[in-house]
């Protein structure tokens, strides 16, 4: 006959030598949540890097789009024009102020977008007199638009070179 120990409510006591968790149990759980978590990491940073190349690949194509608006106008003869510019704007910040075209005011973007690998809106700018790879910036006026980071993407280019 096993005596069970019970309580007025009918709920099993434990016996003085039961114990819950053991130590071991206790080990292997915490050995298997470390293995998961330093499995957890480097996916977590490679996610947030991914992200960050998303927000600079859709940046530049903002910018590059915008300048490229701009020149469609300047082109069409919208827009009053140095002759030295060929069309393309003196600097971004032309591109958020806007421009009048035939008495109405043109903004061609809404803000300079931070660069989200440098945290910062001072973008590389280069002139369609500078060399494609150039990184000082002739000053005539923007004809592309780069990050100044000097980090590699996930595909092993530079970020500098998008």
């Amino acid at each position: 006959m096993i005596l069970r120990h019970t309580n007025s409510l009918g709920v099993r006591l434990r016996r003085p030598g039961e114990a819950g968790v053991t130590l071991i149990e206790l080990i292997i759980v915490v050995a298997i949540v470390a293995v998961l978590a330093t499995a957890a990491v480097p996916i977590a940073k490679f996610q947030v890097k991914r992200t960050k190349e998303r927000e600079l690949r859709r940046d530049l194509w903002e910018m590059r789009s915008a300048i490229d608006a701009y020149k469609d106008v300047a082109d069409k003869g919208g827009i009053q024009i140095k002759t030295d510019s060929n069309g393309y704007p003196p600097d971004l910040q032309t591109l958020v102020d806007g421009v009048d075209v035939n008495n109405k005011h043109v903004r061609f973007l809404r803000r300079v977008p931070p660069d989200p690998m440098t945290n910062s809106t001072e973008w590389g700018l280069r002139s369609n007199q500078d060399d494609a790879d150039s990184d000082s910036f002739g000053g005539q006026n923007v004809y592309d638009v780069y990050t100044k980071s000097q980090g590699t993407a996930l595909d092993g280019t530079k970020y500098n070179t998008w």
